[in-house]
Order: structure tokens, then C-alpha cells, then sequence
């Protein structure tokens, strides 16, 4: 049944694709066919090349924006410039969608680091194509499905190769953001980046500050959900791109904010030979890349050891490297680390999480004398989670980074089994175990049995569940309810009387 649905949900997906192709083909049949240039641009061409599918296309043309407008008008179709003519981008509307439309262009920047100061039309492909990042990002193609490749794309595309349109250092003078863009194609694409691209980072960091967090970041989050995301972060860190800083702006006042520079002492860091084959590192990216593409388990993967090696943390007990103590000063760095980021404070609870309890879970899996059950009233009571769901979700998650993390170490046979074994135990124990009231399994006709007192009595009950003196079921539940009921009524009449209710 789920591979009858995959592949219905793939055929609808090839279904719209193929329609926004035939959108972009009518446009520039218009296009064409008023005397003037017009091409799919960009993305588009590099995956059609790749043998992937397009969502989207980029249409460049040398009909100025009232000429498109025109164009399009006429043929009866809506044409506008919210995005500003000023930038030479008109949002065309056919039937298979909305379309944005830019003329030829060349572009000047200055101070900032990444909007061009200056746009001008320009008359030829070439030009337009001149002041773009990547050459296979440069490649054209026309109404005919014909190449137009004026910078060499194709031939980086069979060598798996990313390179700058032009010199590398001046692309990312132009747009810093440029160098975190390549970070992420290079993840993206699964290729490797050529050597003058990234002798043309460094002399450009100066210009990493003038770049807003929230441009970076997303960025950072495009880069962690790629299929070759090692690579990708590979070049971010040892770059030393990741130690740069971008900037916020609250109120018209501008704070510098760190990337990421917590993660470049993990480089060549040694870990114990007898637990890891890599460097910390390369254990990082490899328990990244272990982790499936979901963001909050990335963030984790990413920041797992990230304290491993720091002062107070490394050391040598019995001849052996130790960093006990990591994952506790970890969960205190991703806290900070994250919040500097400006990431939503449930989002970084999670990750911190996650991190702080990686090795406490190793622990379980471990040890079979350890009491799960325990450990997660203990997280029950820790006020980190509004629901059992939750929780049971958290340790789920759990269980993905703890087993990318065995993955990730290196070593020959190693399996987890266990790994998942104990996330579906806990996560079997978390369901049981009431957070809040409405958590808990009581029958339906339990508010009319105890009316106003109901409120009470659920919470009087969430505290025995929660120790554990009784079970999560509806009868239980009933029956230390009424027996709790008959205890404060005896202990009422005791009140009243002033001496013991006869039985």
C-alpha cells in the first residue's frame, strides 16, 4: 500500500512539474514570438542536465519590463512588477502559474554584502549571465530545449565540480552570501569545489559581517538538509568560514553575531582509538550525515560532541582520552550557541535536549540493569514537556541520533538493533507515563461521577501514575479515585464530629 501511494504521490509531482515547464515554454513562446530573446535560466538547466526535475524556472529575455508587460498583455495574460522594475523583474500570470520574468542585466555593489547598489539593463545573454555565482547555475536553454552554455557548465557538471563564474575572489566581493551559497550547492549537488573557489573565500570574510543572521541561516538550515550535507559542512568549517560573523539590526542598532565558531576545535581533535576510528571532526560528520534529513536532528548530530576537548572536559584517565562530562557542558553550549542564532526557544529546548541526553542513553542501551522507567518519570518531572506525545517524540528522536552516533564512530560490526530496541521501549514507557491531566486514561463518564471535584481528583491521580503506585487505566484510575473520595469524606466527618466516624 505505501509503495502504491509513493508512487502515486511521485506522479502527481511529475504531473505538476511538467505543467510549470509548459508554463515557462508558452512564455517564451510569447516572448519569441514578439522578436525577442528569451530563455530558461539558471537551476533549472543544471537539473534538466542532471536528469532531475525542476519545480521551478527562471526566465531572463532582452525585452525591457513595459515590453514584457506589453507581450504579455496582449496575448491576455496578467502582467505586473512587484518585485520592482527598478530590479528588471516582472511577475508574469498563465495558466500552469506565476512566473518571474527578468530582463538582461549587469549589477554593482558596494558596501553592502549582498544587495547590488546598482542595476542596469543589458543587451546580450553574456552579460546577464556574467554576474552570476556558479557556472552551473550559468547554463541557458531555449525554446527549443537547445544549450546555450557561455561559461563552461556542462563541463564542471561531468566533473562534479563547483566553480565561480569568473574569479572567485570578486564573485563573493560582490555577495558574500555567495560563499555560504557554495557551501550549500556543494551539499546539494554532491560535488567538490574547485581550488580557486575556495582560495577566493578567505580574502572575502570581512565581508561575512555585513550579512544579516537571518540570510545565514537559512542558508545553514539548506545546508544541513542536503544529501551530501559532509561535504558541505566540511568546506564550512575548515574554511574558517563557520568563525565569521553576520549581524542583527533591533531598533536600528547593529549587534555582531558569532556563526559557528564552537565547532573548528573539533577538527583533527583525537578521540580514543579503542571507542572511534575518526577524529572529532569527521565523527561529526559522520554522524551527521547518519541522521536523517530532519532538521532538529541535524542540529543535534552537528552539536552532539561539540564540547568534547574543551578545558575542563578532555582528559586522560588510565592511559585513555576521557571527556567526561561533554554532553552536560554540550547541552549548555547548543543552548547558547542556538539562541545566538535567534532559533524559536522550543526548537533549541529540543536540540539541547537531544544533546544533553545522548550518553545517558548509551548508557541504557548498555545496561540492562538500568530503570528506563525511572529515567522517564524523571523527564516526566522535569517541566521540559507539555505531553506524553511529546516526550515519546523526543525519544524517538533520541534514538535516530544515538544510532547515526554508533554509525558515526567507525568501527567494524558495529550494529544498532539495541540502539532502537531501547527507543521503542522508551518511547512505549513515555506513552504511559501522564505529563498533564488529559494524559491520563480515564473513562468518559468520569466528570459526572466526581463534578467539581474532578480537577482535583485528575491531578491527585496524575501524581500516583506518575510514581507509579498505579497504572494508567481506566479502572485503576476509578477505583483510587472513589477510594481517595471515601477517605476524604471519613476524614470530613472527623472534622465535623471531633472524633472518629463510626464504620
Amino acid at each position: 500500500m505505501a509503495d502504491k501511494l509513493a508512487a502515486v504521490t511521485a506522479s502527481q509531482s511529475d504531473v505538476e512539474a511538467l505543467t510549470v515547464r509548459r508554463g515557462a515554454e508558452r512564455i517564451l513562446r510569447l516572448l519569441t514570438g514578439a522578436g525577442f530573446d528569451a530563455y530558461i535560466v539558471g537551476g533549472a538547466v543544471r537539473d534538466i542536465l542532471m536528469g532531475r526535475t525542476p519545480h521551478d524556472y527562471d526566465i531572463v529575455t532582452s525585452a525591457r519590463p513595459d515590453d514584457v508587460i506589453q507581450v504579455m498583455q496582449t496575448n491576455g495574460f496578467k502582467a505586473g512588477d512587484p518585485v520592482g522594475k527598478s530590479f528588471g523583474v516582472v511577475i508574469a500570470v498563465v495558466p500552469e502559474g506565476a512566473y518571474e520574468i527578468a530582463t538582461y542585466r549587469s549589477e554593482r555593489y558596494g558596501a553592502d554584502s549582498h544587495r547590488p547598489e546598482e542595476v542596469t539593463y543589458a543587451d546580450t545573454l553574456e552579460e546577464d549571465v556574467q554576474r552570476r555565482d556558479f557556472t552551473v547555475n550559468g547554463m541557458a536553454m531555449d525554446i527549443h530545449g537547445d544549450i546555450i552554455d557561455l561559461v563552461g557548465g556542462q563541463t564542471d557538471l561531468k566533473k562534479r565540480r563547483l566553480r565561480t563564474i569568473g574569479k572567485a575572489e570578486n564573485r563573493f566581493q560582490e555577495d558574500a552570501l555567495r560563499m555560504f551559497r557554495a557551501c550549500r550547492f556543494i551539499g546539494k549537488l554532491d560535488f567538490l569545489p574547485d581550488g580557486k573557489l575556495l582560495d577566493g573565500m578567505a580574502p572575502n570574510f570581512h565581508r561575512v559581517s555585513g550579512l544579516s543572521l537571518e540570510r545565514v541561516r537559512a542558508e545553514l538550515d539548506g545546508l544541513l538538509l542536503t544529501p551530501a550535507v559532509a561535504k558541505g559542512l566540511d568546506v564550512l568549517v575548515q574554511s574558517r568560514l563557520a568563525e565569521c560573523t553576520c549581524k542583527i539590526t533591533d531598533n536600528g542598532k547593529v549587534t555582531e553575531i558569532p556563526i559557528l565558531p564552537e565547532l573548528y576545535h573539533l577538527v583533527n581533535l583525537p578521540q580514543e582509538k579503542a571507542f572511534h576510528a575518526f577524529d572529532g571532526w569527521y565523527h561529526t560528520l559522520a554522524v551527521v550525515v547518519a541522521t536523517p534529513a530532519d532538521l532538529t536532528l541535524r542540529w543535534a548530530a552537528l552539536l552532539h560532541d561539540v564540547a568534547k576537548g574543551m578545558p575542563g572536559i578532555r582528559a586522560i584517565r588510565n592511559n585513555r582520552l576521557t571527556d567526561y562530562g561533554h554532553d552536560t557542558e554540550g547541552a549548555t553550549m547548543t543552548t547558547e550557541l542556538l539562541t545566538r542564532l535567534r532559533y524559536p526557544a522550543a526548537f533549541v529546548k529540543r536540540v539541547a535536549w537531544l544533546v544533553q541526553s545522548h550518553m545517558r542513553f548509551h548508557y541504557f542501551v548498555n545496561n540492562q540493569e538500568a530503570n528506563a522507567h525511572k529515567w522517564m518519570r524523571k523527564e516526566v518531572q522535569s517541566g521540559l514537556f507539555r505531553t506524553s506525545d511529546e516526550l515519546a517524540e523526543a525519544v524517538k528522536q533520541l534514538a535516530a541520533v544515538c544510532a547515526a552516533d554508533v554509525v558515526g564512530c567507525g568501527r567494524p560490526n558495529s550494529v544498532t538493533d539495541g540502539t532502537w530496541a531501547m527507543g521503542d521501549c522508551l518511547a512505549a514507557i513515555a506513552d504511559e507515563l501522564p505529563i498533564h491531566t488529559r494524559d491520563l486514561h480515564y473513562d468518559s463518564d468520569f466528570p459526572r461521577r466526581f463534578g467539581a471535584d474532578t480537577g482535583d481528583m485528575l491531578r491527585y491521580l496524575l501524581e500516583r501514575v506518575r510514581s507509579g503506585s498505579i497504572p494508567n487505566e481506566p479502572k485503576a484510575l476509578l477505583e483510587a479515585a472513589e477510594h481517595r473520595r471515601q477517605r476524604l469524606a471519613r476524614l470530613e466527618a472527623v472534622d465535623a464530629e471531633g472524633r472518629p466516624e463510626r464504620e
